[in-house]
């Protein structure tokens, strides 16, 4: 998906290489304005193309690490259930990184803890 991005964004400056159309003569003032559009977007796509291929590149190079990290997130979003129910992060001194839940989770029957043989509860 990332690499159609880039793609596309790669081949958009020869798309907007079309050949100019004749402009008529009570269309002067619009037609100089979009010269000048024109002229401003080559520019900026001209000092846009190196980080674009940098980016092209570093994508590429991530993309692998991506897809192991894939499934790891999709279990982090499922445990976390929804991100308004939590404050912003906070470091405390000692580096430890605390966010807190700001809504409280109810839990059902089949995620409370279930005592062991001895009465005990693992945490």
């Amino acid at each position: 998906m990332r690499l159609v991005l880039v793609l596309c964004l790669l081949a958009a400056p020869a798309l907007a290489e079309d050949t100019p159309a004749v402009p008529k003569a009570e269309d002067d003032g619009f037609s100089l304005m979009e010269e000048g559009m024109k002229l401003v977007m080559r520019g900026m796509m001209s000092e846009m193309q190196p980080a674009l291929d940098e980016m092209g590149k570093a994508l590429e190079e991530v993309e692998p690490h991506l897809k192991e990290l894939g499934p790891k997130l999709h279990q982090l979003i499922a445990l976390i259930d929804d991100i308004k129910n939590y404050d912003a992060p906070i470091m405390l001194p000692n580096g430890d990184i605390l966010i807190r839940r700001t809504a409280p989770l109810v839990p059902g029957p089949d995620v409370l803890p279930q005592p062991g043989p001895n009465g005990e509860i693992e945490l």
